[in-house]
């Protein structure tokens, strides 16, 4: 009974976020409902003008997600990559999979990751990033982890569907099929962990607010005014921006092909050459409109959210035609570089959760050592090369720096690195080699 009461209460809970998490997923795919163009102007225009969407927030979210790239885990006190844990990584397909967990992460405030046991001995164990339209995880209002969680999904279509959902509690994990109510699908299983194996990846976490917030909350109402201006801008295009004619003392009946046949209205309205053997008709011209207060306003949008977000002004290309120089390029994305490090931070202390409940699985004991756990992040600056390669060597040459080190400051995956050992390795042992770079380095 108290596992299905759990049940209930956190289902009623993934069910009441929905509703905002659907809101933001629609903002980002550019399908939010535009809602401040007036009905009656709608339906005169029809479908010769649709409303413009800018899509800044989509751009926005990939920005800080191109720059979230986990190269490793490493232990305390170790120069490299522990490679089991990356066999487990990559045998999981996280490489693909955590750039979705942390998209999610930044678009809807959270996403999740569930680890499992392997399906057969020997196997890694199961590692799967999930979208918090499926799962919603409880935390303990005294530690902040996590509690219980619930994820919940739907198998086939119409009459044949079947909802089921999966209860994770720090010592078992329940399935249940609904069928009027929640029934369990088969004995629990009591594993024992004395941990929930779920773990959120929060973006933008807060004391109170643990569960995050999205990324680009405080753009919202800027992205909602651009689309307007865009919107309005074509419509004007459509109705101002050629110059409108007026004429007195003309009929509909007046507007005629030279065979009798009506001539409809934007042929009549956009290009056509009015003429009429009328003495009284009077014809004129009004002004055609200038669409460079749309331009304007658009210009100072994209700038509101560019500084909202962050983003380099050369982002949203505003800045002029020259091109900036590659100094000034790093200069711009100091804060933006500076929010991705602070994303490493938390997003980090999750991937190094997820690493230690896949130790737990792999050898059936906590491992101590991995509480020392460190997550390698990927350079989030845009460095030159020649100038980022140029200063490692100096560091290197006056001993400063190991040349492991060094190449991991170059940006080479542990897996290159490696291949670097191997080669200096042979190149040690190949006489000729080593005499060249005795010659090379003058001894």
């Amino acid at each position: 009974m108290a596992v299905s009461s759990a049940l209930v209460r956190l289902d009623a809970k993934l069910a009441a976020g929905i509703p905002g998490l659907d809101k933001l997923d629609k903002y980002f795919e550019g399908e939010q409902p535009l809602k401040y163009m007036a009905a009656a102007m709608q339906a005169e225009i029809g479908d010769r003008v649709s409303q413009l969407v800018l899509n800044w927030l989509r751009f926005g979210a990939e920005a800080y997600e191109n720059r979230l790239d986990v190269e490793g885990f490493r232990y305390r006190g170790s120069n490299s990559s522990d490679d089991d844990l990356w066999a487990t990584w990559q045998a999981n397909g996280l490489d693909e999979q955590s750039q979705q967990a942390h998209l999610d992460s930044l678009v809807l405030g959270r996403s999740y990751v569930i680890v499992g046991s392997p399906d057969a001995a020997g196997d890694e164990p199961i590692v799967s990033v999930e979208s918090p339209f499926q799962v919603f995880a409880e935390r303990n209002p005294r530690t902040r982890r996590v509690s219980a969680a619930v994820k919940r999904w739907q198998e086939g279509e119409g009459e044949d569907a079947v909802q089921w959902a999966t209860l994770y509690l720090p010592d078992s994990t329940e399935t249940f099929a609904f069928a009027k109510e929640w029934k369990s699908a088969g004995s629990a299983d009591n594993h024992e962990l004395g941990v929930v194996p779920v773990v959120p990846l929060v973006n933008r976490p807060r004391i109170l607010r643990p569960d995050g917030l999205s990324e680009f909350q405080d753009v919202i109402p800027v992205a909602d005014a651009a689309n307007k201006m865009a919107t309005d801008m074509m419509v004007s295009g459509e109705y101002h921006a050629m110059p409108r004619r007026w004429a007195s003392a003309l009929k509909a009946d007046d507007f005629v092909d030279p065979n009798g046949n009506p001539i409809n209205v934007w042929s009549r309205d956009a290009g056509r050459l009015w003429a009429t053997e009328s003495a009284e008709t009077k014809f004129g011209q009004f002004q055609e409109s200038d669409l460079a207060v749309f331009h304007n306003s658009i210009k100072l949008l994209a700038q509101l959210a560019s500084q909202m977000l962050a983003l380099p002004p050369h982002y949203l290309s505003f800045v002029g035609d020259n091109p900036a120089s590659a100094d000034a390029i790093r200069s711009s994305e100091t804060q933006l570089v500076k929010r991705v490090e602070r994303k490493h931070t938390y997003l980090g202390g999750a991937w190094e959760d997820v690493q230690r409940l896949v130790l737990r699985f792999k050898t059936g004991k906590w491992d101590p050592a991995a509480q020392g756990l460190e997550t390698q992040w990927r350079d989030p600056s845009t460095p030159t090369v020649a100038q980022k390669a140029d200063a490692v060597v100096k560091l290197v040459q006056t001993g400063i720096l190991p040349i492991e080190q060094a190449r991991q400051d170059l940006g080479y995956t542990q897996e290159q690195r490696n291949r670097m050992v191997e080669m200096d390795d042979r190149a040690k042992s190949n006489p000729d080699i080593a005499n060249l770079a005795r010659a090379v380095n003058g001894e």
